[in-house]
């Protein structure tokens, strides 16, 4: 057996891609983590297949959503697990669909995903910050919520967070973006280094299928009146990485809420990997960054067989 697949990332939020059209390929946990293995496989964050909406089982609901998503985003973690989405994932699929000629780029994209439909578009040149040579897109990610309710907002958080290299627990607010998020809170950039994100934060109480935990310094609003983050994040069923998308999203929705009622509606989030716009639009959260294809393999061999 070998397989094409192709390597993409968003802000160094890495993926491998696979053309899967018919739904032919079995995508067993024990392939995603052999083809995202750093060091025997391809290496990435994680797996994404694209496939026909009519060839794939989870894509029902979304077709029901919008029959227009002809085609479905097969997210999987690094570990195997199967993930609602990713938000620089879509970005990064929306290359890989230019570069199958399935999209020209005009226009939506309209993707379907085990957390509904996504719409992508991609920005002129103009949207795009002169210093980023990389084509931008822009993903409408649906509505977001905050599970704790009011009592949550009133209270700035609904849970706890115990983070290694820190010394106490911190108050964190839960944000559900299509996927579940806690973001924490933290006071400078010194508190942010220090954290050790090499082992799974603790969160109490312990979400019944896990979280994504964001670490965030509020840095003010720029001159543009938008307001500034910066942001680590421990991706469940991965670890920590260098960008998460809908972590973005939920850092920027907790910040805002914190905040309060006056709070900016765009956000600039600085995440290692780099930056990424956020905006918040009443009830809906809007992600926009840039998308690279790094390169093509053929993989073959006990890795292409798991």
């Amino acid at each position: 057996m070998t397989l094409h697949v192709t390597k993409g990332h968003g802000t160094r939020n890495d993926f491998v891609l696979l053309d899967d059209a018919d739904g032919a390929v079995d995508l067993t946990p024990a392939l995603v983590r052999a083809l995202a293995d750093r060091r025997s496989g391809v290496g990435g964050d994680g797996v994404i297949r694209l496939v026909r909406s009519a060839a794939a089982d989870d894509a029902a609901a979304a077709l029901a959503e919008d029959p227009g998503a002809a085609w479905f985003m097969d997210y999987r973690n690094a570990d195997g697990s199967v993930a609602e989405m990713c938000g620089n994932g879509v970005r990064v699929v929306a290359a890989f669909a230019e570069r199958l000629g399935v999209w020209d780029g005009s226009g939506e994209l309209v993707l379907a995903t085990r957390a509904g439909v996504r719409r992508v578009r991609r920005l002129p040149s103009h949207e795009v910050p002169a210093e980023d040579g990389a084509p931008w897109y822009e993903v409408e990610m649906g509505a977001w919520d905050l599970p704790g309710g009011p009592a949550a907002v009133d209270d700035g958080g609904d849970a706890q967070v115990s983070v290694a290299g820190l010394e106490v627990a911190r108050p964190a607010l839960s944000v559900d973006v299509g996927n579940p998020h806690t973001v924490v809170a933290l006071a400078d950039l010194g508190s942010l280094a220090q954290a050790d994100l090499t082992r799974a934060p603790l969160v109490a109480p312990a979400p019944p299928h896990g979280t994504n935990v964001e670490l965030v310094v509020p840095l003010g609003e720029g001159p543009d009146g938008a307001g500034r983050l910066r942001m680590r994040v421990h991706e469940r069923g991965v670890g920590e990485t260098e960008s998460c998308g809908t972590g973005a999203c939920a850092a920027a929705v907790a910040v805002r809420t914190w905040a309060g009622a006056h709070a900016p509606e765009t956000w600039w989030v600085e995440v290692p990997g780099g930056t990424v716009r956020v905006r918040v639009v009443g009830g809906r959260v809007l992600l926009a960054g840039p998308a690279e294809l790094t390169f093509e393999a053929d993989v073959a061999g006990p890795v292409a067989t798991r």
